[in-house]
């Protein structure tokens, strides 16, 4: 498939999914449901919509629901606590929230001024529509320079690791168990890799069940011992690329990868773990000038 066929089949397979979410805002839309509509790998279809559309499935969804909202207020009679309902708010005080969030004033107010239905700004341009139509999408506009993205081979490694299981800014003890091991067992030298083995997206698994594995590459002769573990990374092809600054913005640059390298490059994502490979440290570099190799493994 060449790059132009692949970006388009990726625009016409996520609008498939867009249309979904307009026409099903009333259930619960999970994501492997909007994956499978999509033909996209349940395992980055997370990614992948977010660099596209340029929110979350979650804040897309929210945003419809809300807009669908503020038009029931002037084109229908229905109570304000139905229309909260029908959005997904439990409470009338917290759909009030929500929408003078976004609206600049209460439901109520809304409903009674004189002005039309007036939707923010989104970052794709797509809005609520009563028809379930999706219009001129075309994703949010892009400002920074291309991404420098390799497609690199990677053999199996073998790693020993730690696994983490909790909020992703948390994984320093896991990384404190490793080198407290790794260093009196004679296993970390100059040619020793170090990376982190992502099993769960931030933004879809909740905090407490993210999954991330610290890691260091080891020889053959290394085994299990207690709490470190010894794996192997799967080979294959992998889409790299370097993130520069502090690791609270990887996601940031993982949705680019999906959503604007991805689509134009003719290639397509395997369901398999995403690894970063760390090339300098906290401990002696600045948050500013973290250097992370980020790999994403192709099909």
């Amino acid at each position: 498939m060449t790059r132009t066929s692949t970006l388009e089949s990726y625009h016409e397979r996520m609008v498939r999914a867009l249309v979904h979410i307009q026409g099903h805002l009333d259930e619960p839309l999970p994501l492997e449901d909007l994956a499978g509509v999509a033909c996209f790998s349940p395992f980055h279809f997370h990614r992948v919509f977010r660099g596209m559309v340029g929110e979350s499935v979650k804040e897309h969804v929210r945003r419809l629901r809300l807009e669908r909202a503020a038009e029931r207020l002037k084109l229908s009679g229905q109570p304000v606590t139905g229309i909260a309902f029908d959005a997904g708010y439990e409470t009338h005080e917290s759909f009030t929230r929500a929408f003078r969030a976004m609206f600049g004033m209460p439901p109520s107010e809304y409903r009674e001024n004189h002005r039309p239905v007036e939707f923010q700004p989104a970052p794709s341009g797509v809005h609520f529509t009563s028809d379930g139509r999706v219009a001129d999408f075309d994703g949010p506009a892009r400002r920074e320079p291309p991404l420098e993205v390799r497609i690199e081979p990677l053999d199996a490694l073998r790693v020993a690791f730690v696994r983490h299981v909790g909020p992703y800014d948390a994984v320093g003890a896991a990384w404190g168990k490793l080198m407290s091991w790794a260093w009196p067992a004679g296993v970390f030298g100059p040619a020793t890799r170090m990376l982190g083995i992502c099993h769960d997206d931030c933004e879809i698994t909740p905090p407490e069940k993210l999954r991330y594995d610290a890691a260091i590459t080891v020889p053959a002769n290394v085994v299990a011992q207690g709490e470190i573990g010894i794996q192997e990374t799967e080979p294959g092809e992998y889409a790299a690329v370097t993130h520069r600054g502090p690791y609270s913005r990887l996601g940031e640059t993982y949705a680019r990868l999906c959503g604007e390298w991805l689509p134009s490059s003719g290639a397509e994502l395997r369901s398999a773990a995403p690894l970063e490979f760390y090339l300098n440290s906290p401990q002696n570099s600045p948050p500013e000038k973290l250097l992370t190799r980020i790999l994403l493994p192709l099909g």
